[in-house]
Parts: C-alpha cells; sequence; structure tokens
C-alpha cells in the first residue's frame, strides 16, 4: 500500500471515530433529556391525580385536562398499599414487573419505559394509609424527533466519512506530492548526469533538508566517480610514458653488451623515470585518498594559524628563498573563531599545495598569504604576481593533469589544484580563483561556519 493512501486512510478513519463518537454522544444526550422531559410532565400529572384523590374531588381531573396539554394514551391509576402485608391492589390493565413497585415503595417514586410508552409511579398517602398513583402515557412526539435525529446523525456521519476520505485524499496528496517530486528528479539522475541537483526552496522544513541531504550525498557521489574516472583515465595516459621509456632503456641495454658510460647513462635515464613514476604514482593516491565519502574524515580541532605558521615551516624549508609573507587579521588571539574542524594532514597538504603553486609559478616572485577569521567563516586569501592564467584555462584549473599554456615550462603534473579543491569541499569550504594573465593571480578559501 502506498503511503499516500496509508495517510489517507488513517486520516478518513480517525475523522471517522471521531465523529461517530460525537455522534453517538449527541444521541444519547438528546434522548436522555427527551425521556426526563417526559417523565416531568407524567410527574406534575401524578401529583394532580393524587390530590384529587386525597380531596375526593373530580375537579381536579378537570382542571387537568383543561390545563395540560394531552397526551396520547395517558391513563392514571391508583393502587393501594397494604402496609402491614407489603402487598398492594395491582390493576390488571398494567403489565409493569413487580422491581417498578419495589422501587416506588423504597424510592417513593419511579419511572420506566417501553418502547416509548412511559410509566411514571408515585407514592402518597392519606388518611393513615399508604397508595401508588401511576400514570402512563405514549411519547409520540418524543419518537418522531429522536428518530429524525437518528436519521440525521447517521447520514451526517456518511457524509462525514465521505468527505473525510475525499479531503483526506487531498490532504495526502499535498503531502506526499514533494516526495514524489522529489522521486521523479532522483531517477532522472544516474552516473551519466550526477552533476544534477535537487532545487532548493527558500522555506526550511523537512522536506528541503532530506533535499539537501540528498544533494549532498550526490556531491560525495560525483567526487567518488570523478576520482574513480580520473584515476582510471589520466593514471593510464600519464603512467604509460614513464613505463614505456623504463622498458625501453632496458631492452636498449640488453639487446647487447655496451660501454660502462653507457649503461651508467642508460641507468640514470632509468633512475629518472622511476623518481618521476614514483612521484606521479604518489600524487595518484593521495588524489585518491581525499574521496569526498563523508566518512574517511578523521577530524581533528586545529586553530588555522598554527596550521599556516606550520605550512610556512616547511615552506621555508623547501623553497630557502621564497618571499612569501604572511599575515593575521583580526581576532589573532580568538580561539573559538580560529578553530576549525578538520583533517589537519589533509588540510595542510591542501593549503601547502595552493601556496607553492603561488611561490612557483611566480618565479620566487613576492607572494602573500592573509588569514582572518569572524563569526561566520575563516577565510584564507593567496595572492602572487606570477604569470597569471590564461581566461579559457581557468575553467578547467581543478582538472586533474591539465596544464595551462603558459605552465609547460614549469614542472608539475596538473594535480595539485585537484587535490586541494577535493581536500577543501571535504571540509565543506569553497575555493575559487581569480587570475589575470602576465598579472598575477589571487586564490580565496573560505570556510563557513554551520549556523
Amino acid at each position: 500500500m502506498k503511503t499516500r493512501t496509508k495517510i489517507a486512510l488513517t486520516y478518513a478513519a480517525f475523522t471517522a471515530f471521531t465523529v461517530i463518537l460525537l455522534c453517538t454522544v449527541v444521541f444519547f444526550l438528546v434522548k436522555a433529556n427527551k425521556q426526563q422531559y417526559f417523565v416531568s410532565r407524567l410527574k406534575d400529572r401524578a401529583s394532580i391525580v393524587a390530590q384529587g384523590y386525597q380531596q375526593n374531588d373530580d375537579r381536579m381531573r378537570s382542571l387537568k385536562e383543561e390545563y395540560l396539554d394531552p397526551l396520547a394514551d395517558e391513563q392514571d391509576y391508583v393502587l393501594k398499599v397494604n402496609t402491614d402485608a407489603g402487598t398492594l391492589e395491582y390493576d390488571i390493565r398494567l403489565s409493569l414487573p413487580h422491581q417498578f413497585y419495589r422501587e416506588v415503595l423504597q424510592r417513593s417514586s419511579a419511572w420506566s419505559v417501553n418502547d416509548y410508552v412511559f410509566y411514571y409511579g408515585q407514592l402518597f398517602y392519606d388518611d393513615d394509609e399508604s397508595f401508588i398513583v401511576i400514570v402512563t402515557a405514549r411519547d409520540d412526539l418524543g419518537k418522531e424527533r429522536i428518530i429524525f435525529l437518528r436519521t440525521v446523525l447517521i447520514f451526517g456521519t456518511l457524509g462525514s466519512v465521505l468527505f473525510a476520505v475525499l479531503v483526506g485524499g487531498v490532504f495526502a496528496y499535498r503531502v506526499v506530492k514533494p516526495i514524489s517530486l522529489i522521486t521523479r528528479e532522483v531517477n532522472r539522475i544516474s552516473a551519466s548526469n550526477l552533476h544534477k541537483r535537487l532545487p532548493l526552496l527558500k522555506s526550511v522544513d523537512e522536506i528541503e533538508e532530506l533535499k539537501q541531504t540528498f544533494n549532498n550525498m550526490l556531491d560525495r557521489l560525483e567526487t567518488s566517480f570523478e576520482i574513480q574516472n580520473n584515476f582510471i583515465n589520466n593514471a593510464s595516459h600519464e603512467l604509460k610514458t614513464p613505463i614505456a621509456t623504463i622498458m625501453a632503456e632496458a631492452e636498449i641495454l640488453l639487446s647487447k653488451k655496451r660501454e660502462p658510460h653507457e649503461y651508467e647513462e642508460a641507468l640514470q635515464n632509468i633512475s629518472g623515470y622511476a623518481q618521476k613514476l614514483a612521484s606521479l604514482t604518489e600524487s595518484l593516491l593521495k588524489l585518491t585518498q581525499t574521496g569526498y565519502d563523508g566518512e574517511k574524515q578523521v577530524l581533528d580541532i586545529a586553530r588555522m594559524d598554527e596550521v599556516m605558521l606550520e605550512i610556512m615551516g616547511d615552506l621555508n624549508i623547501r623553497y630557502p628563498d621564497n618571499k612569501v609573507h604572511f599575515r593575521m587579521g583580526e581576532n589573532q588571539d580568538d580561539d573559538v573563531l580560529l578553530t576549525l574542524p578538520c583533517n589537519k594532514p589533509l588540510l595542510s597538504l591542501a593549503l601547502m599545495n595552493i601556496i607553492s603553486n603561488a611561490v612557483k609559478y611566480s618565479d620566487n616572485q613576492e607572494v602573500f598569504v592573509s588569514l582572518t577569521a569572524d563569526e561566520t567563516a575563516i577565510s584564507i586569501v593567496i595572492n602572487d604576481i606570477g604569470i597569471g592564467i590564461p581566461k579559457e584555462d581557468v575553467p578547467h584549473l581543478f582538472e586533474p593533469f591539465f596544464r595551462g599554456k603558459n605552465a609547460t615550462r614549469y614542472a608539475g603534473y596538473g594535480l595539485g589544484l585537484p587535490i586541494a579543491q577535493k581536500i577543501i569541499r571535504m571540509h565543506h569550504g569553497e575555493i575559487s580563483i581569480q587570475s589575470e594573465q602576465g598579472k598575477g593571480t589571487v586564490v580565496i578559501i573560505r570556510f563557513t561556519r554551520p549556523h
């Protein structure tokens, strides 16, 4: 059974139960009120009959008939009670149970009803003798009103249940519609178009949270697919050259005997290509390790100023004559603002890659690095005055193994920025690059704090 049907049936069942319960309570309360009202009318007649009997005055009966509305099949009886024997003079026209008389004697009054024929009995005394006056009548008007009320309530209940089914269907449709839309959109997403995302609205509710969660999952899936595809496609391409060269050098050496210096030269070539192969393999493995699956992250709690200072120390070892200038913004002593949950080794690797690129592609000219933090985000800006990036190359900077037209004279494999981007995305950060060829590059990294 579909969720929409379950919601509609549940709503209709709950409404039906509520309406039936309410109608049942109303019906029995109205019926009880009608019975009490009719019994009160019989009680007035019983009092008049008893008073007329005590005074032996037939005018009381005439007054009753004149001033009180007549009742259908109205009859009255006076029965003498033998107090000593505990018996009374029955009237064969009355077919009342003994329990009725017993109750009248014990409580001085009692009433009974059988198919809208009411009996009211009352005990009274006359000259030290006890009597029971019984007035009986049929409540035709009450019967008609009760039947009418019952009919109205039955059809009202049926109408309410039908209306509840219709409203429940509409209500269920409105509740399930966003989920159906999500299902339809998700069915359109496959491995070939993982870049698509569910549209988000400004409202914040459970459905929008579900959409955001699914989009985050798609981010992780897309990144994982990208990493796998890039590793398979690009690794096979890039690894082919050094492997082929090493094999060619080995085959040449083995083809015939050679002079020692030829062996030495060939081994140096093999060693050089082996080192390149090792460096490339290590970079590819790092790229694979940055897969954004949301589970492999081992989160540390680190101060970003301390991370940046460690990177500056490593940079001085790698590039002793670098001209990197690092400065802190305001709030440099605020532990809360500078602290970031992160995978410290990977984050350090990403920042080192970006700053190293700034040093390398600026031919060791000045590079300016700034760190600022506030209540909303931690921002890192790397600004160099190097060769810059051609406008047409900017959209491809984060593609593994891509290298710009003006970067071919610099050593590298085109893996630094893709690795950095994956790591920054892993930490829910954003990286943007602004560059102009011949004037330099500005890299802005921003880690937004969760709300």
